[in-house]
């Protein structure tokens, strides 16, 4: 179908974990790199914005994982837009593998973002324009997750290493976070559902306070600066 990105990938060894498995942060960087290469495709690639002092940025995620693939695995990545809303980017990703066994189903929502004053940009300020596509198959939208009381919190310092182009701690970092801090990934156990939401950005040498719980196979993990939030991420275990 018109309008849909397709990638074919090998997964290697810096993708996987312990286990073998695709990690859920290196399962982010895939959606957010292909969402980039097709966005430049389409025309609407750096010369409209980076090169301008504009930024792509990731508000909120989610994904539904049927298996996650595994080390050495061919799979098939796409992506496609959904229509934009107002100054929101919708988009939508499938993975499956090469023989067509659904792995996966997931969706984002991004804006665009002045690099200096940090404030969301009107797409139409600096020409652009992403035509939305239905396809059917859409998962649903990412939405806003509820604060939820936690029972325990440790302090953490974001280093150089986290920080990405965009001059802030990359949001697929705060996940592993989660699988550091948070016992479920190192005990082998299936995730299954990932949502994050991201509301203030984390520069170099900030001082979040992290703060999770988990209970019945789900964990909240968040994190916050000078008591403002900066994100907050929801995984599913079975």
């Amino acid at each position: 179908m018109s309008g849909i990105y397709t990638e074919h990938l090998k997964l290697r060894s810096r993708d996987v974990d312990m286990f073998r498995r695709l990690r859920s942060s290196e399962l982010f960087k895939l959606l957010q790199e292909v969402s980039i290469r097709h966005t430049e495709q389409l025309g609407m690639g750096r010369e409209k914005t980076l090169d301008r002092g504009i930024l792509w940025v990731v508000m909120m995620q989610q994904a539904e994982i049927t298996r996650m693939p595994e080390y050495d695995e061919e799979i098939v990545l796409k992506s496609w837009p959904g229509k934009t809303m107002h100054v929101l980017f919708p988009r939508y990703y499938s993975l499956e593998t090469e023989a067509g066994e659904p792995l996966l189903k997931a969706s984002a929502i991004w804006c665009l973002v002045d690099a200096k004053t940090r404030k969301m940009v009107f797409p139409e300020s600096c020409g652009v324009e992403i035509e939305g596509v239905v396809t059917g198959e859409e998962s649903a939208q990412p939405g806003a997750i509820r604060k939820k009381d936690c029972d325990r919190e440790k302090a953490f310092e974001v280093p150089y290493s986290f920080v990405d182009l965009n001059g802030h701690m990359n949001n697929t970092r705060y996940l592993d976070l989660a699988e550091d801090c948070a016992g479920m990934a190192a005990e082998g156990k299936l995730l299954k559902e990932i949502c994050t939401e991201y509301t203030t950005e984390a520069r170099f040498g900030d001082t979040l306070m992290l703060r999770w719980t988990e209970d019945a196979g789900r964990i909240y993990f968040a994190g916050e600066k000078s008591e403002r939030p900066v994100f907050r991420i929801t995984l599913q275990y079975v």
